[in-house]
């Protein structure tokens, strides 16, 4: 149990190192306001809910925010990070733990269904009284609600800009992500595992 628990902190760290290089590489997309940016450093820790358990993806998503934050001087005031963190976790937990009731790609597959919808979902009241109002402090509501209507200007209100744009870019984000590790997770799970998974007789 020693050991094991030694190689999942080992694991954990790597796999927030790998999510924190991810997050230094967003990109802005079309579609979006400029101040949303698209990446996909929610892999990491959604590989490591499903090989280690939620708590090790809630480690990541934290570390890799904090990296965020200290690397790029607050420059959102923490409020950036704070909003990934939160939804990070609203993924990476139910889909790991649903994949960790039932394990097989079905498992996995209702997982990541269930923590993209989640996120996306949450990232209504998440935005609207906790990310948006911290983020007033350093832009206007009215200059944030400006930049979604220069998009779509038939947008009225906070709420309308996030039902119509960012929750629909979150659950995007979670697909991406779920699509991806279903393509890399086998391989790397051994590698995380080590020989901690027997070999069947």
């Amino acid at each position: 149990m020693k050991r094991w628990n030694t190689r999942m902190l080992v694991m954990t760290a790597m796999l927030s190192a790998v999510a924190s290089v991810l997050m230094f590489l967003d990109f802005p997309v079309f579609f979006m306001p400029s101040f949303i940016k698209m990446d996909i450093s929610e892999l990491p820790a959604l590989i490591a809910s499903f090989s280690m358990g939620p708590v090790s993806g809630i480690v990541v998503c934290l570390i890799k925010n904090l990296v965020n934050l200290f690397t790029k001087g607050f420059s959102t005031g923490g409020v950036g990070e704070l909003c990934n963190f939160l939804l990070g976790v609203c993924f990476v937990v139910p889909a790991g733990w649903i994949y960790k009731v039932k394990k097989s790609r079905k498992g996995a597959l209702w997982g990541c269904l269930v923590g993209a919808l989640l996120m996306a979902a949450m990232s209504l009241p998440i935005n609207y009284f906790v990310t948006y109002p911290m983020y007033a402090k350093l832009m206007p509501i009215d200059a944030i609600i400006g930049m979604y209507q220069k998009i779509n200007p038939n947008v009225n209100g906070l709420f309308a800009c996030l039902l119509i744009f960012n929750a629909p870019f979150t659950f995007l984000k979670g697909v991406i992500d779920s699509v991806i590790a279903f393509i890399v997770y086998k391989p790397l799970s051994r590698i995380i595992k080590g020989n901690y998974q027997k070999p069947k007789k």
